[in-house]
């Protein structure tokens, strides 16, 4: 007689693959929260390859001794639940949108940088002109307003204030009716 195969037999309870997954969730969102706004809408190499670091490194902590395909079902499961209901929690809740969303910093005004704005948000100087590039403007004495978006993303007015372009990057959330 022959047993299942291991692929499909669980290494470890559901519920402790389920509990794993949460607090692996948990503390994921709260790096990302607490690693900055740059870290979320302007990645680089370097921060893709801590992405993909990352992912590897949690997923024994969440899988433990189980590699089984129900175990991934239930991984998988667990983490889209968990994102629905964060998404849905954070639209409703005024605290945990604040606790979860960045809010938008002022990082350049008059033709001048903020530097006490761009040390706290971890910017230099190829981000700055690369944003001053991407809104067609040659110079920083070209800027009014310089703003660092809550996704990441870097807006800026230009002086004369005819040609404002922003390349912000929207993410968009799925409204349920």
């Amino acid at each position: 007689m022959c047993d299942d195969p291991p692929m499909w037999k669980l290494g470890i309870p559901p519920l402790e693959i389920v509990a794993r997954t949460i607090i692996v969730y948990v503390i994921f969102l709260a790096a990302l929260r607490i690693f900055g706004k740059r870290e979320v809408g302007q990645f680089t190499l370097f921060d893709l390859a801590l992405v993909l670091l990352v992912a590897n490194a949690l997923q024994p902590a969440i899988t433990g001794p189980d590699q089984s395909i129900p175990g991934a079902a239930i991984i998988i499961v667990t983490i889209f639940t968990l994102n629905g209901l964060v998404s849905a929690v954070r639209r409703r809740v005024p605290f945990v949108r604040r606790l979860l969303e960045f809010q938008p910093t002022v990082i350049g005004r008059s033709g001048a940088w903020l530097p006490e704005a761009l040390d706290a948000e971890g910017l230099d100087n190829d981000d700055l002109d690369a944003a001053l590039r991407e809104h067609g403007l040659d110079s920083i004495k070209q800027m009014k307003l310089a703003v660092l978006e809550q996704d990441g993303s870097i807006s800026i007015v230009p002086v004369d204030g005819q040609d404002v372009r922003i390349r912000a990057r929207r993410r968009r959330y799925k409204h349920h009716a």
